[in-house]
């Protein structure tokens, strides 16, 4: 790889980090891990094809362009959440990852309510935070959100901060965020 690829390699990881919190081959590749795929199954279960899986991990492309697909991650990253802390099995998973693989988008909230709740039935702070972030993401780019942000800071700073850790920030800022905010 030349130097240019090197670049633009990096350039499109960054990309990634700030629109999905990092870059894509590692959130990938442990959800490859927690799930037990390998990557044609995750591909299948996303619907992407394998080489545009492919390269979003390697940063030859920065961003997934279907906002079904982002969701998809979403849900996803969830459910791998709850295998590791046990209230799914790993059947179960299997189960739910054919329904994510049928799941053609819509509202983030509507189509994880099921899937984002912890064994005792309460949403976990952390879920809740990355469905605002997978809806803010799947509306605009992280430029254009902290731009808006940057427009509104001068009226509106809470507004503001809440587009830039939400909509352009790393998932645990955005969980101190919301618990700071919680009465």
């Amino acid at each position: 790889m030349d130097a240019a690829q090197q670049e633009a390699t990096a350039r499109a990881r960054e990309l990634q980090r700030n629109w999905y919190g990092e870059p894509l081959g590692a959130l990938f590749r442990r959800l490859i891990d927690d799930l037990g795929l390998n990557q044609a199954r995750l591909a299948g279960v996303l619907g992407l094809s394998a080489p545009m899986l492919s390269q979003l991990m390697s940063g030859q492309r920065a961003k997934i362009g279907n906002p079904a697909v982002v969701q998809r991650v979403q849900l996803l990253q969830d459910l791998a959440g709850q295998v590791a802390d046990g209230s799914v099995s790993a059947a179960e998973a299997t189960e739910r990852m054919d329904e994510i693989k049928k799941s053609q988008g819509g509202s983030v909230l509507s189509n994880t309510t099921q899937s984002t709740t912890s064994s005792g039935g309460a949403p976990t702070v952390k879920r809740v935070v990355r469905e605002i972030q997978s809806l803010l993401r799947s509306v605009a780019a992280a430029g254009d959100i902290i731009e808006a942000a940057d427009t509104l800071a001068p009226t509106h700073p809470e507004l503001a901060e809440f587009l830039r850790v939400y909509g352009a920030g790393r998932t645990s800022d955005a969980v101190a965020h919301y618990q700071s905010h919680q009465s």
